[in-house]
Order: C-alpha cells, then sequence, then structure tokens
C-alpha cells in the first residue's frame, strides 16, 4: 500500500477540487468560510436528519421536540433550514438567500452556535450558479462510502483547512498549525484526562488531535475538559465550527479575546497546555502589563511576546501540568530584553522536561524551523533536561512544504518516554539527557545541536590511505572518459561545420 500523506489523500482531495470551481476570483480568506460553512450546515443537516429517522420509527411522535436533539448532543435544525430545503433551492437565484436564513434560523435554536455561523451567501459577488454546484455536490455524493458523515465531514473540514493554509500562505498562521506538528505534540504529552488549554487555539487543531489520540487508544472522550482562546474573531467562530463538527464541547471564552490583555480563563489550572502562538509578535500591549501577576520569572520585552506567552502557560499550569508548544529558534538562545534571565529562572525553577529542534519549511505560513518546548511541574527526571535534535527528519511533500512521517512523530514521542522512565541512552547527533549543571555551562542556552553533538560515521574498516588512493584513481579515471567525450563531441559538431572556440 502506497504512503499516505495530508498531499495525497482521497476523498477529501475530491471534495476540495470540486469545491474549488466556486472560488474564481475569490480570495482564499473568503472563500474559506463559504466551503468550510457549507460543510458545517451539512454535518449538522445529516446528524439531525439521523436523530429525526430515529425518533419517527420510534413512532412516539417526538421527531420535532428540540429537546429530544440538544439531549444527545445534536444540534436541532428548524424545518426552512435543513439540507432538504438548501439542495431544493441549489439552482435558484435565491440559493444564497436560503443559506443565510438556514444559518441564522440554525444560531435562534441553538444559543452554543450564536453569532458563529457565516451568513455571506447572498452577496452578489458570490456567483450562485457556482454556489448551486457545491450544494449539488454534498447533496449528491455517497457518504457512507467513504465512512460516516461525522467521521467524514470531519476530515473534510481538516483537510479544507490545511488547503485554505497553503492558499493563504503567510496569513495562514493565524488559524492553522501543520497537523504532524500538532500531532508530535499531543503523541509527547498524551492528553488521556484533565483540563486540556490552548491560549492561542487557532482553529482548534489542538483539540481535534487531543480528541483523535484518546479514540485511537480507546479512551473516554468525556475524561477531557477543553478550554480556549483566540483573538481573531473570524478564527475564533471556525474553531467552534471545527470542535462542534467533532462533537467537542469546549469553553473558547465568551468571545475571541487577547490572551495578555483579557484572559478568558484567569482561574484555569490546566493539566495540559498545548500551543503554537504568533511567533515573535511585537505589538503585544507589553506596556499595560508590566507589574503582571503571571511575569514570575521576569518581565518579558516589548519587542518579542515569546517569553510572555511562555510565562502565561506556565501560570495556567496544575500542580502536575505540562505544557507542549511551538516557538521560533530564538527562543532557544535569544539574550535581548532579558529574555535569557527569564529562560535561566524557568530552568532554575527545574521546568524544562524536554526540547525538540524541527527541521525547516513545516509551516505553510514560514519556511524557518521552529522548536518544541515541553515543559511538567512534576517531572520525574529532576533537574534534567531531554534534548532531541530533529532536524534531519520528514519528508518533502511538495516543493515548498515537509511533513513529518508517522515514524518520525512516534519516534520522538518514544525517545521521550523512554527518558521519563529512565531507560534512555544518549545517541550522538539525536538526543541527549542533560543535567541543568552541564547547561549553565552553556550560559543556558537550549540549542539541542550544542548537547546531542554529530552523528558518528559507520567505519567500513577500509585504511584511509588505501581508500584515498582508490577514490582518486576513480576521479582520474572519470576525468579521462570526460576528456575523451568532449574530443568527440567537439569532433561530431566540426563535422556538421559548428565549432566550438
Amino acid at each position: 500500500m502506497a504512503k499516505v500523506n495530508t498531499a495525497d489523500v482521497g476523498f477529501e482531495k475530491q471534495i476540495w477540487s470540486a469545491a474549488d470551481v466556486l472560488r474564481g476570483s475569490m480570495d482564499a480568506s473568503e472563500y474559506k468560510h463559504v466551503v468550510l460553512g457549507l460543510i458545517f450546515l451539512k454535518y449538522i443537516s445529516d446528524r439531525f436528519d439521523e436523530k429525526y429517522a430515529e425518533l419517527v420509527e420510534e413512532g412516539y411522535g417526538m421527531e420535532e421536540d428540540k429537546d429530544e436533539y440538544t439531549s444527545s448532543n445534536i444540534f436541532y435544525v428548524p424545518q426552512e433550514a435543513r439540507w432538504e430545503v438548501i439542495a431544493k433551492a441549489a439552482h435558484t437565484p435565491e440559493v444564497g438567500v436560503k443559506i443565510d436564513d438556514a444559518m441564522r434560523l440554525i444560531e435562534q435554536e441553538n444559543s452554543r452556535l450564536k453569532g458563529i455561523l457565516p451568513k455571506n451567501f447572498a452577496r452578489p459577488e458570490l456567483d450562485k450558479e457556482k454556489l448551486g454546484n457545491v450544494v449539488d455536490l454534498f447533496t449528491n455524493v455517497n457518504m457512507k462510502v467513504h465512512g460516516d458523515s461525522k467521521d467524514i465531514l470531519g476530515r473534510t473540514y481538516e483537510y479544507c483547512l490545511s488547503m485554505f493554509a497553503s492558499a493563504e500562505g503567510k496569513n495562514a498562521g493565524e488559524f492553522y498549525t501543520p497537523s504532524c506538528i500538532v500531532r508530535t505534540l499531543v503523541e509527547v504529552l498524551k492528553p488521556y484526562h484533565g483540563r486540556v488549554f490552548d491560549p492561542a487555539c487557532g482553529s482548534g487543531g489542538m483539540f481535534v488531535q487531543s480528541a483523535k489520540f484518546i479514540e485511537r487508544h480507546h479512551g473516554n472522550i468525556n475524561n477531557i475538559s477543553v478550554f480556549g482562546q483566540e483573538s481573531n474573531p473570524t478564527t475564533w467562530k471556525m474553531a467552534q465550527m471545527n470542535l462542534a463538527i467533532r462533537g467537542i464541547e469546549a469553553n473558547l471564552g465568551e468571545a475571541n479575546a487577547d490572551s495578555f490583555l483579557k484572559d478568558q480563563h484567569p482561574t484555569l489550572k490546566a493539566d495540559f497546555v498545548l500551543a503554537n502562538p504568533p511567533f515573535n509578535m511585537s505589538d503585544w500591549g507589553a506596556d499595560k502589563l508590566q507589574d503582571d501577576v503571571r511575569w514570575k520569572y521576569g518581565i518579558p520585552p516589548s519587542g518579542n511576546a515569546n517569553f510572555a506567552w511562555l510565562q502565561h502557560m506556565i501560570h495556567h499550569l496544575s500542580p502536575v501540568g505540562k505544557i507542549g508548544m511551538v516557538l521560533a529558534n530564538g527562543s532557544l538562545s535569544s539574550q535581548s530584553g532579558g529574555e535569557g534571565t527569564i529562560r535561566e529562572n524557568i530552568l532554575k525553577a527545574d521546568l524544562v522536561e524536554c526540547i525538540v529542534a524541527l527541521p525547516d519549511k513545516l509551516f505553510y505560513s514560514t519556511g524557518i524551523p521552529v522548536c518544541l518546548w515541553f515543559l511538567n511541574r512534576a517531572k520525574k527526571q529532576t533537574n534534567k533536561t531531554l534534548f532531541i535534535d530533529a532536524r534531519n527528519m520528514g519528508t518533502m511533500v511538495t516543493r515548498k512544504l515537509r511533513e513529518l512521517s508517522e515514524e518520525d512523530i512516534l519516534k520522538i514521542a518514544e525517545t521521550y518516554d523512554k527518558y521519563v522512565d529512565g531507560t534512555l541512552e544518549d545517541e550522538k547527533g539525536y538526543c541527549a539527557t542533560v543535567g541543568i549543571d552541564e547547561i549553565a555551562k552553556q550560559d543556558y542556552i537550549l540549542t539541542p545541536g550544542r548537547y546531542v553533538g554529530i552523528a558518528e560515521t559507520q567505519d567500513d574498516g577500509e585504511p584511509f590511505e588505501e581508500k584515498m588512493t582508490r577514490l582518486t584513481t576513480e576521479l582520474g579515471e572519470l576525468f579521462q572518459k570526460s576528456h575523451e567525450l568532449e574530443a568527440e563531441i567537439k569532433k561530431q559538431l566540426a563535422s556538421i561545420g559548428f565549432e566550438i572556440k
């Protein structure tokens, strides 16, 4: 069986390709909400229809009782908002109005969705014929061939998110973290239970992967409580839809809000914090927060929020809490603006459990390499830190994009597990367990390459002098052959009247 990656999928890719006819000249950031909104509408309609059929079969006349749906964690869909109504109007001039009305009616009946759903399908610049074709696509596709509707539409939603991230390039970072990075964080932290928090949650990918991890390991999704925060209003709405389509109950605050200036969960102490905050953010409100209680390890510089994010997350940790977060590589070594002192203080508090250096080109939004920080308030290996150099991992899936494979992700997670168990052996060029005293000698710089060293090359047993004699002889023969070919080419060109001067 051929290896599958997110650049080569089946049904999801078909949906994307077919739906892409709608785009035309529409900007990807606008088009995104049209496609994702339709996927969401189809999802909640399918779930409603399944429950509706069950209630009809029971024969008690309860199929229009809203409580029958909400008690099963299913959104109630009013009659005029159901997909069959949308489908009938697909090729009429009113299709956009019908979809907008459906979104409003669903919001009215489901308080959790209030103010979240897109309602811009009736605008004149949206080609109604193409919109109708996309509606047809979702109406006619046989979901059951590819899996249950919840799963396939959830996967399609995720796939479209990744494709929009690719289309939007540098702007993608605000809503999308590549799934292979999220998977790595989740496989290391293993959030089976407790409170899971992402203070820069984007479209909710950290929570989706946490839920998938629990499913893969036959756990219970109800054993985790999900908390998030997002500053961008449209991204916040996207996250709500993404989590709803996956059946994940989440508290993302009353509205979108800045994590530093308006913390939506001020008293939260999380067991797991997973985050990919904006890299090297300069305008983060430092002047308003100089005396903030969160800056236990030092006041972050006004020109870079990296250590503000890190301390914000530490502040929200429970006594046994763990953090897995993505940061720019500069966080490992920077000394500017007091960052070196903050990093030193966090290390002296024995919070840093593991640092992973990742390869470049993992993000749609930037080609720069990044690193993963893992912190733990209850470390088993005290006064030690694990360093992993994963810069040679990953496979290029397009000319500009790299992905970590399943094997790469599991190797990193297994390395971490062995370290925690005390059974890990250092591997030159890849991993090393390092005590705080050794880190202090390196001025508390956390670049993995400083500690893991260079991988040893395997000795082939051939003495150096013999090897060089053999290689130079082979090279001389190749040079001779090259000269002969050059002469032959010149001869052939001269025979047809061309000379190389």
